[in-house]
């Protein structure tokens, strides 16, 4: 049986969801090929800058892009052309299970009466998007719903693709991983898993059973600096031994806090956390970094869809975080009490 290391588990997530190579501009469906979490403030919008060249503010509305609860039913931003996958995917087999979603959908569409309404409080709604008839649009202050056509998809097919999806995005996986990302049951998640076995393989991943797709080839190594929103984290392991993608909240850098929930990724590895409030970004580092480390930093934060952005950057003394050269904090504290310019991105 083939063995995969976390290491190499890790490199291979982050090359499949862009976060070594960025997609070029304009290819924002596929930057949320498999749904980009939209937690305040505007996470998705962030998750997209550090998939995509180019990104702007306006790009979570762009028109190849929808909104809705999926999956675990949180707001998520997904490419238009798979909202099928993604709604009805969901779906459980169970016909008086999808009974039911199709009754809270006619109850949620008699109140939307065909227009766009805004609150997040009508009876039924998270539930009822399964069905594939409401969208949504959260401006991260209000939600508004609509109804939309059910889109043309057999069912068992959405199902079975919401489920290759997550493999080839979050493999080394497992069913029960699937049933926790996907909101099914995990009797239903085990179903849907066997009817695409012959797709996959089983791995060895770091002493447990875990599974690819038969097509997953070997990744480069990850290298440079992103800025990654707390969601994208789950790419690195937060179960309880730092393999999966769920479930668990496992912290993954030392530094992180409430007003710092996000990661700073370098090379593969999170090196501190990072928060911000309107555009100034404050990073917390658990190590130090290298010059050139330090300035692709100020051009990851330069080029956020923010209408201004500027950097802050303090060393936070942790237990368990590395060592900082004496030569070097001297640099730090100086990066640590200045205002960083915007900058433009170097192209690559």
């Amino acid at each position: 049986m083939r063995s995969v290391t976390r290491e190499q588990a890790i490199a291979y997530r982050l090359d499949m969801n862009h976060l070594v190579h960025r997609l070029p501009p304009g290819s924002q469906a596929q930057a949320a090929y498999v749904g980009l979490q939209d937690t305040a403030p505007r996470d998705a919008l962030l998750g997209m800058a550090a998939r995509m060249e180019g990104t702007t503010l306006p790009d979570w509305e762009h028109p190849s892009l929808i909104q809705t609860y999926s999956p675990r039913q949180a707001v998520y931003v997904l490419p238009a052309r798979d909202f099928g996958v993604f709604t009805l995917g969901r779906l459980p087999p169970d016909p008086a299970a999808v009974r039911r979603v199709d009754e809270l959908a006619d109850s949620v569409c008699d109140v939307l009466a065909g227009q766009e309404r805004r609150g997040a409080y009508i009876d039924g709604l998270r539930e009822a998007c399964a069905s594939g008839r409401i969208a949504l649009r959260w401006d991260t202050t209000s939600l508004y719903a609509r109804e939309v056509p059910r889109p043309e998809i057999d069912v068992p097919e959405a199902r079975r693709e919401l489920c290759r999806r997550h493999v080839r995005y979050f493999g080394p996986t497992t069913p029960k991983v699937y049933a926790w990302w996907s909101g099914l049951s995990p009797a239903d998640a085990r179903a849907v898993w066997d009817q695409v076995a012959d797709e996959l393989v089983e791995v060895d991943f770091a002493g447990v059973p875990a599974w690819v797709l038969r097509t997953a080839e070997a990744p480069p190594a990850p290298h440079g600096v992103r800025l990654l929103v707390a969601s994208d984290l789950r790419l690195l392991g937060r179960d309880r031994d730092a393999r999966f993608i769920a479930p668990g909240l496992r912290k993954l850098a030392p530094v992180a806090d409430t007003f710092h929930p996000n990661g700073l990724l370098v090379d593969g590895q999170i090196a501190g956390a990072w928060g911000r409030k309107s555009g100034r970004v404050d990073v917390l580092l658990s190590q130090d970094l290298t010059p050139d480390q330090y300035d692709a930093l100020d051009a990851e934060v330069a080029a956020l869809p923010l209408k201004s952005s500027e950097l802050s950057v303090r060393i936070k003394a942790c237990s368990t975080a590395p060592v900082v050269s004496p030569s070097r904090t001297p640099r730090v504290a100086a990066r640590s009490t200045r205002a960083r310019s915007p900058r433009r991105r170097p192209s690559s």
